[in-house]
């Protein structure tokens, strides 16, 4: 990766003036260099470090965790429909038009279904294939952006605090559409950050494709937010620079009919297939209800996101308190410059949106790992008071001794038998995490970096390799698609579920699961009724599935009916949407 050779033209002024300033351009080290640094930080071994040690921390999951409700098996059983009818176009859950998202990350599961030789029955890590392959980009794209302005190890620091973050593990696992955003947004904004650097003295045709086509993408993944976060790092420049001139390097005209050419055929495509109805749901009910109040119990005050960060960007904000005055001090470097306008203008936006998830904020990340990286290269912590230092260690500590007991806990809240080898990770974790968090009582927080990381990457390993799968009680809908397969009468049964409707049961089941109350299901059992299954489906023999609740009008209804159902089987468990406890009688026509 070259580095480009000058940094200074386009910041608002020139670094060299105070070298307290972030500028690591020129590879300059204020600390003496740790030996795992002296190995790999190099830009051949640098991103293969993080590639590998991004493959250790996603992968462990992918097969053995099931789908978690409910966004992920929406996408995932939205695109199945697709590879079902070949209709790429529009959009649909079941029957149901689904006009949230564009339909970027259908089409990407897609073609990863198709080109790992399944079809609509692939196993569900094959849907998921695009988040881990996205979140893996994610960190190498860091690790390209930073090199704009600091050297390898710096760049390398940044990149580590990325791929150990709580919130990037999560959704490499999870088949929807944040991975993938997070991606196109870190390698436009990598483009974005030469092209700023370059003045706007040429065009830069392969910077100005590469930011294009990476806003493209976000659009067509997730509409707005790419637009609003690379937006806002352009308008923010231009801002704290007072210089405009500098986006020629960008060939704005010829990228912006790159940018149409690749997001409208869709865009028109379905505003045809569906009368504009598309639009109206997506914008006038789903964008702007999530603006104007919190959708689906989702709402929260303003500041809620920082608060979550210290969370979900963990262990890297210990770090950031540690490292928040050589940022400030070095706040008229290029650095500085860029990544106060990729993170505060969108912060804003969206502690303003009155709808907050913890996955909002994730595309910010890299906004404070690169600074991050960079201060602690200068010796950042040494001089640090020592009441900051403390408050520091606690922020690094407390998360990873929350979840080692969470993984005790946790299962036998639930009735679990907490998994040994998960528990046996997740002290180790720990005691990682407290080894780092010495480290920065200490004043020495570039030693606390691999200490840090090796803590996220055990506790990974542990949670979502051992005590995640383990949590049988939560993972309700597989174990209900086992007991109907027992449970049938035949190899293809036609289901009914009344009051269980979680979108994994209908991925896993099938898409002509039928969703109904206690009494259609009695009539469905009955056969007075196919629930909108085809004839030939419903040919076959029937199961109702009945949770307890709609369990007494299912009876009633079948005694109405001259049909005494038999039961074949229970499964019960905690439903984690709601926490509501679940108890459901899997009943055939005797």
């Amino acid at each position: 990766m070259r580095r480009e050779p000058d940094r200074t033209k386009a910041g608002p002024k020139s670094p060299a003036k105070s070298r307290n300033l972030i500028d690591m351009s020129d590879g300059m080290d204020a600390v003496r260099r740790p030996l795992w640094m002296r190995l790999f930080a190099h830009d051949v071994s640098a991103p293969l470090l993080l590639l590998l040690l991004a493959l250790a921390i996603f992968i462990p999951g992918q097969w053995t965790i099931p789908p978690l409700d409910r966004d992920e098996p929406r996408f995932t059983q939205a695109t199945k429909q697709m590879l079902e009818t070949d209709n790429y176009v529009d959009i649909r859950f079941q029957e149901e038009a689904r006009h949230k998202k564009p339909v970027g990350i259908y089409w990407i599961q897609a073609a990863a279904v198709k080109m790992t030789g399944f079809g609509a029955d692939a196993p569900l890590w094959a849907y998921r294939l695009p988040s881990l392959i996205a979140a893996c980009l994610t960190v190498l794209f860091v690790y390209w952006t930073a090199r704009a302005f600091v050297g390898p190890p710096a760049a390398l620091v940044a990149g580590l605090f990325c791929l150990a973050a709580i919130i990037l593990g999560v959704e490499a696992r999870l088949a929807k559409t944040d991975a993938v955003l997070f991606a196109s947004i870190a390698l436009a904004q990598g483009a974005l950050a030469r092209i700023w650097l370059n003045g706007g003295e040429e065009r830069r045709w392969g910077l100005a494709f590469l930011f294009w086509t990476g806003l493209a993408v976000g659009v067509l993944v997730k509409g707005p937010v790419a637009l609003m976060v690379l937006g806002f790092t352009i308008a923010g420049i231009m801002v704290l620079t007072r210089k405009f001139a500098w986006f020629k390097s960008a060939a704005p005209l010829a990228g912006l009919l790159w940018f149409v050419a690749l997001v409208l055929p869709w865009f028109v495509a379905i505003y045809i297939a569906t009368d504009g109805a598309f639009f109206q749901e997506a914008v006038g009910k789903d964008l702007l209800g999530k603006v104007g109040q919190g959708q689906e119990g989702h709402g929260a005050p303003p500041l809620t996101h920082l608060g979550v960060m210290f969370g979900v960007f963990w262990p890297l904000p210990a770090f950031v308190l540690l490292a928040l005055g050589a940022i400030w001090r070095g706040r008229a470097s290029p650095l500085v410059v860029f990544c106060a306008a990729w993170f505060l203008p969108s912060w804003v936006v969206f502690e303003l949106v009155a709808t907050k998830l913890p996955h909002y904020t994730m595309p910010l990340l890299p906004a404070l790992a690169i600074p991050v990286g960079a201060a602690l290269m200068e010796g950042v912590g040494r001089q640090s008071n020592r009441a900051l230092r403390w408050i520091a260690a606690v922020l690094l500590a407390i998360p990873a001794l929350a979840l080692a007991v969470a993984s005790f806990a946790g299962p036998l809240y639930l009735g679990d038998w907490p998994s040994p080898p998960g528990a046996v990770l997740a002290v180790f974790g720990a005691l990682l995490a407290i080894g780092a968090a010495s480290r920065l009582v200490q004043g020495r927080p570039l030693d606390g970096v691999p200490l840090a990381v090796a803590a996220s990457v055990v506790l990974t390993i542990g949670i979502w390799g051992f005590t995640g799968p383990a949590l049988k009680t939560i993972w309700i809908s597989p174990r209900l698609t086992d007991a109907i397969t027992e449970s049938a009468t035949c190899t293809d049964p036609a289901v009914a579920s009344a009051g269980f409707n979680e979108p994994s049961f209908i991925f896993l089941q099938g898409t002509q699961t039928a969703l109904v109350s206690g009494k259609d299901a009695a009539d469905f059992l009955a056969g007075k009724t196919n629930a909108g299954i085809t004839p030939e489906k419903a040919g076959a023999c029937r199961i109702a599935v009945v949770e307890s609740r709609q369990e007494q009008a299912f009876l009633e209804a079948a005694n109405a009916n001259g049909l005494v159902p038999e039961l074949r089987k229970r499964v019960d468990g905690l439903n984690i949407n709601g926490g509501k406890r679940m108890d459901i009688g899997l009943y055939v026509h005797p």
